[in-house]
């Protein structure tokens, strides 16, 4: 898959309909920035847009994968298919937010809980000082886990477990 000539297209497409980057960012909901990384190809549309994108633009899904015009038309149990995967793309991203989400509140409640124990003086008192080092610790760990989450390093994550998953259900299965 070449970016930029799909890059390219996206531009030759959006100058067809005579419109601009702001006006077709406007109409995609993203920002106008976002439309000029696209049709420089230094980035690409996540799948639903690009279903949007074919669709207001009158051209298939595999037209704006390929960058140029096809004469074949994609069949509707591919498009079918093609938006399945874009919901389900867009349904593990929110779960994933939804996560994410959760992790940053502990850790802020967390260290708001620390910050009141260190500013009160409590943090060098007996147990409350092993309270304000736990909360600290929790406030570092949802830290690690939140640029972990928005990296690329909980899809790699996620790949080892199912792979280790996957082994010992098939184990399991022969036994």
């Amino acid at each position: 898959m070449n970016q930029q000539k799909i890059g390219s297209f996206l531009k030759e497409l959006r100058k067809e309909k005579g419109l601009t980057q702001e006006q077709f960012s406007e109409i995609m909901n993203v920002s106008g920035r976002t439309v000029s990384r696209w049709e420089t190809g230094s980035n690409m549309p996540d799948l639903d847009i690009l279903v949007m994108i074919s669709e207001y633009y009158n051209v298939e899904l595999k037209e704006l994968l390929n960058g140029e015009r096809e004469s074949g038309k994609m069949d509707k149990d591919m498009k079918e298919t093609v938006l399945k995967a874009a919901d389900y793309s867009n349904d593990e991203k929110m779960r994933m937010m939804k996560k994410l989400h959760i992790f940053a509140w502990i850790g802020v409640i967390s260290f708001v809980a620390f910050l009141i124990l260190e500013g009160t003086g409590l943090a060098d008192k007996g147990i409350t000082g092993n309270i304000a080092d736990f909360c600290e610790g929790v406030s570092f760990g949802m830290l690690i886990t939140a640029v972990i989450y928005t990296s690329n390093i909980i899809y790699k994550i996620n790949a080892v477990k199912k792979r280790i998953y996957g082994q010992n259900h098939t184990i399991g299965r022969d036994e």
